[in-house]
């Protein structure tokens, strides 16, 4: 062999090499999430233009659903990240230490209530999202039903078979309803409005987001939802108005977290950082007004208007957190017979 055809070769071997560890470099990371599903494709679309040779691989359910796979994954984590879980379910993923600790770039920026408070902490906010009441005007106006104000109007009588809200176990909104009821109003004085709401509720779904987009539809009238579904609604033309109720609203925050035994630590912590940026939260603010950055944008219009000061100022995640399993098999005892079915 020549020199040339030498060189030649030795060009090719090296430019097949490089093919094969630009190949190798290449990461997919599996993310576990319960974001609604029309996030998914700009949130995937946006860090993956920021961080070319990363690919997202979404496993998307309800809050419910998705905490409980990872618990059962304990031992053999499938998860990379988890981007776009309620901040409560990760507390207990990470009572579990199943979280690894990690501070994101440009974490101070960060509002305080919205990352862990451990230092490094194990997960970061998002954006936040509360209990509404979906509201539809043409059907309550067919029945003669008042416009609801209040958490207490619902229990009035002429809404009897009229409610619909999302089952606890299944759905983090559902939850987050539950935990705010019973932090608000105490234990015994929160069960027994349960059990008075419960009268007037048709049906309980495994989506929070079902009930709202079942009230715009006009099959109830009421429907326990998120603020952001209705807005949603509303927007499309349904006759719903989205309501926070006066006596304040239980919330919830979406977070970030790295699953701990990863394979892919260093592509984690990249999509850590991407969700912690300012840019990231000017998408999740088309989605929410409240988010973990302040001042990225501006909401949806018909969010409803002063939603943060609506918030329940003594929502506890780590109570919420603490109590889950004890408040999940109190409410499954007393209501999940009118949960629809799986």
């Amino acid at each position: 062999m020549n020199i040339r055809n030498a060189l030649l070769a030795t060009v090719g071997a090296l430019s097949a090499l490089t093919l094969v560890s630009a190949a190798h470099a290449a990461t997919t990371l599996t993310v576990y999430t319960a974001l609604e599903t029309e996030q998914l494709d700009p949130y995937k679309k946006a860090f993956e233009a920021d961080n070319p040779g990363i690919t997202i691989q979404w496993v998307r359910d309800s809050t419910g659903v998705v905490t409980a796979k990872l618990l059962a994954e304990k031992a053999n984590p499938k998860a990379d990240v988890v981007w776009g879980l309620a901040a409560s379910s990760l507390m207990v993923l990470d009572a579990q230490s199943m979280l690894e600790p990690y501070a994101p770039k440009g974490l101070d920026a960060v509002k305080p209530t919205f990352r862990d408070a451990k230092t490094p902490p194990t997960w970061v906010g998002m954006d936040a999202w509360m209990a509404a009441i979906c509201f539809n005007t043409v059907e309550a106006a067919k029945k003669n039903l008042p416009k609801p104000a209040s958490w207490a109007d619902l229990l009035k009588p002429e809404y009897k078979g009229q409610v619909v809200m999302p089952n606890p176990a299944s759905s983090g909104t559902g939850f987050l309803a539950v935990s705010g009821w019973l932090q608000q109003m105490g234990k015994d004085a929160g069960w027994a409005y349960m059990d008075g709401l419960d009268k007037n509720t048709a049906v309980y779904t495994h989506s929070g987001s079902k009930p709202c987009k079942m009230a715009a539809a006009g099959e109830y009238a009421v429907g326990i939802s998120i603020e952001y579904t209705g807005a949603v609604q509303k927007n499309k033309g349904a006759p719903i108005d989205v309501i926070l109720a006066s006596e304040g609203v239980g919330w919830e925050e979406e977070a970030t977290a790295i699953v701990k035994g990863t394979k892919n630590l260093d592509a984690a912590k990249a999509l850590a950082d991407w969700a912690a940026t300012k840019k990231a939260n000017e998408l999740y603010v088309q989605f929410y007004a409240v988010t973990a950055v302040p001042n990225v944008g501006k909401a949806l219009p018909n969010y409803p208007e002063n939603a943060e000061a609506k918030m329940l100022k003594t929502n506890d995640f780590a109570w919420a957190a603490a109590n889950r399993d004890a408040i999940l098999a109190e409410w499954t005892k007393r209501y999940d017979a009118k949960s629809e079915k799986k």
